[in-house]
Order: C-alpha cells, then sequence, then structure tokens
C-alpha cells in the first residue's frame, strides 16, 4: 500500500501545501496591515474620493489580477488605514466580486482558439458574468441600506486574545525584519503577492477530481435541481476559497457535456456567497470588528438576494438571464459591445468627483 497518501486524492505533498499556504495566508495579511498605511494616501489622493470610485475601483483591480479576493482583502486594509471609510470599503468589496467572473470569460475565449465550440464555450462565460451582476447589484442597494442602518453592528466577533498574541508572536519578527529591508509601499505589495500566492497554493493543494465520460451523457442530479447546485457552489467555493477557481471549472464540464447553461445559474449564486469566507477570515486577522462587519453585511445582502431569486422567481430569473445571454453571444458586435461596457462602466465610475 502507498504510505504517502493520507486519503485517496490527498497526499503528503498536498497536506504539506496547504500548511504553507495557510502559514503565507497568515504572514500575507501581516504584511498587508503593516504597509497598509504607505499606500493609503495615494488611494485617497489619486483612486478614491467616494462610494463610485471605490466601486470601479475594486472593479477593475480585480480584472487586473484575474482575482477578486485579494482586492477584497485590500479593501479591508485600506479601511483599517484610513484610506477610505466603511461605505467605500463595501463598495470596493462589492467591485472586486463584479470583477471576479471575467476569468470564465476569458477562459471561454481560450477555449474558442482551442476549437472548442463557441457557443458553449463564450456563452458559460458570459453567464457567469451576467448571473454575477444580476445578484450583486440589487445586493449592493440592500447592503448600503443595512449598512446606514447599522442593522448589524452589533454582531462583530469577540476578539480572541490568545489567538492574536500567538499571531504577533510568531509573525512579528518577520514583519519587522521585512520593513528593514523594504520601504512601506514594498511591504504592501509583498504582502498582496503573498496573498495571491498563498490562494493559488490552496488551489494547487485540493484534490482533483477526474469526470468519467459517459457514453449517455447523463447529468448528475447537481446539474438538475437549482437547490443541488446551489448547494454544490457554497461547498466548492467554501473549499477553494476562490470564486475564481470554482466558476473555471464550468467551462470544461460545459465543453465535455456536463453541464446544461441554465443549470449552473445556482451554482454561481452559491459560489458568490462563499467567496467571502477567506475575506471574514481576512477581517478576523486583522481584529477590527468594523471591517468584519463590513463583510458581513456584503454576505448577509448577497444571501439575501439569492435566496430570494431561488425561491421566489427563478425560473422567470432563469430565462431571463438566458435571452440575454443569447443576445449577447448570437453576434460578434454586439459580444464587443458588452465587453466596452463591462470595462468602460467601472472606468467611468472611477472619473467621478
Amino acid at each position: 500500500m502507498d504510505t504517502s497518501q493520507i486519503t485517496p486524492g490527498i497526499s503528503w505533498r498536498k497536506a504539506g501545501l496547504i500548511l504553507i499556504a495557510f502559514f503565507l495566508f497568515v504572514l500575507a495579511i501581516q504584511l498587508l496591515k503593516s504597509g497598509a498605511g504607505a499606500i493609503a494616501p495615494w488611494v485617497k489622493m489619486w483612486a478614491v474620493h467616494n462610494p463610485f470610485n471605490a466601486l470601479g475601483f475594486g472593479w477593475l483591480f480585480a480584472y487586473l489580477v484575474m482575482s477578486g479576493s485579494p482586492v477584497a482583502a485590500a479593501a479591508l486594509f485600506f479601511f483599517d488605514a484610513g484610506a477610505i471609510d466603511r461605505v467605500e470599503a463595501f463598495m470596493m468589496i462589492t467591485g472586486s466580486r463584479l470583477g471576479a467572473s471575467l476569468i470564465v470569460l476569458a477562459l471561454g475565449f481560450l477555449y474558442v482558439l482551442r476549437g472548442h465550440d463557441e457557443r458553449i464555450s463564450l456563452r458559460m462565460g458570459l453567464l457567469a458574468l451576467l448571473t454575477t451582476f444580476s445578484v450583486q447589484l440589487p445586493a449592493l442597494a440592500l447592503g448600503y441600506g443595512l449598512l446606514m442602518l447599522r442593522a448589524l453592528d452589533e454582531l462583530p466577533p469577540t476578539t480572541a486574545f490568545a489567538v492574536f498574541s500567538l499571531i504577533e508572536a510568531v509573525y512579528e519578527p518577520i514583519v519587522a525584519a521585512v520593513n528593514g529591508l523594504l520601504p512601506g509601499a514594498g511591504v504592501f505589495l509583498l504582502g498582496f503577492g503573498a496573498l495571491w500566492y498563498s490562494l493559488n497554493l490552496f488551489d494547487n493543494a485540493l484534490p482533483s477530481f477526474h469526470l468519467q465520460e459517459s457514453a449517455e451523457h447523463e447529468h448528475p442530479h447537481w446539474t438538475t435541481h437549482p437547490l443541488a447546485a446551489f448547494g454544490l457552489g457554497l461547498a466548492v467555493t467554501s473549499v477553494t476559497m476562490s470564486v475564481s477557481v470554482s466558476l473555471s471549472i464550468l467551462v470544461p464540464l460545459a465543453v465535455r457535456g456536463y453541464l446544461r447553461r441554465g443549470n449552473v445559474i445556482p451554482y454561481i449564486m452559491g459560489a458568490n456567497i462563499t467567496t467571502f469566507v477567506d475575506t471574514l477570515a481576512t477581517a478576523l486577522l486583522l481584529d477590527n470588528p468594523p471591517a468584519f462587519v463590513v463583510v458581513l453585511v456584503q454576505m448577509v445582502s448577497v444571501t439575501l438576494v439569492s435566496l430570494a431569486l431561488l425561491f421566489l422567481a427563478y425560473r422567470p430569473f432563469e430565462n431571463a438571464l438566458l435571452h440575454v445571454t443569447d443576445v449577447i453571444g448570437a453576434r460578434r458586435r454586439t459580444l464587443a459591445l458588452f465587453l466596452l461596457a463591462i470595462v468602460g462602466i467601472p472606468a467611468a465610475l472611477m472619473l467621478i468627483r
């Protein structure tokens, strides 16, 4: 028997990668917290003057790094450093969610270049973007109302003094050494890179799941039942801690015939909720209760909107999304206009003063 395996599909090497990824994740939080003060004046002076700028900044930033989680974390550090207020932090996190799904469309383009069906590959990416937009925009309005009413302000966690003391004892010497070698902006950029790398390590350390091709092209239960798909989206993203990863698997599965487009809408909705798990962890490690409340408001808002759509209007919602996806994907000119819009809108938001 191969003793290198802990359980089928999970090796000691991957378990070690998970431990390294966790260590780097916490280290990245400490570095970002230490360096945020140096970046804060730049953010306030050049990037974010109001909530509209914050929304556009988070949106474009997520496009740039092809991931929403590091951008959402950066919003918390800018908030902790005083560069942005809590509404602007909320808006920047929302922007990071709007931009995170672009990787699915980019992957769809890649599959087209490799010779796969353009109709399936690109429209899966379009569907991921449109589903995210359709949930996040109403959630933005709901979350803004909750923030203004301070409805969840009484729910911040109690600080676990022993945990934070242990973190400081382990990481403070490393952070101090880095601060002695790099300027504050360099510390922040190093922390951002470490956070990005740690999330990628988590992804690589997860076991691979290989589906066997079915001669009958049978669809698993989760692809045909909305609530099952919603639950799977919740579960996969809570494990990968990256909506970019959990949504990216949709394109190859669709190309291979495992998925029908309409059946992945609840999966995308579930993924867009538990993608906040790592951002909540970041808020806890910051030991900043208002930052925790900002993330909690975001998560509650997206959950409430998603559940309302699932239980009250799912079929009309599904039909509307599929129709819009077909209209956009039918002609290259329409697709080009859509791409121009999703880049132009956040860019325009950045210009509002």
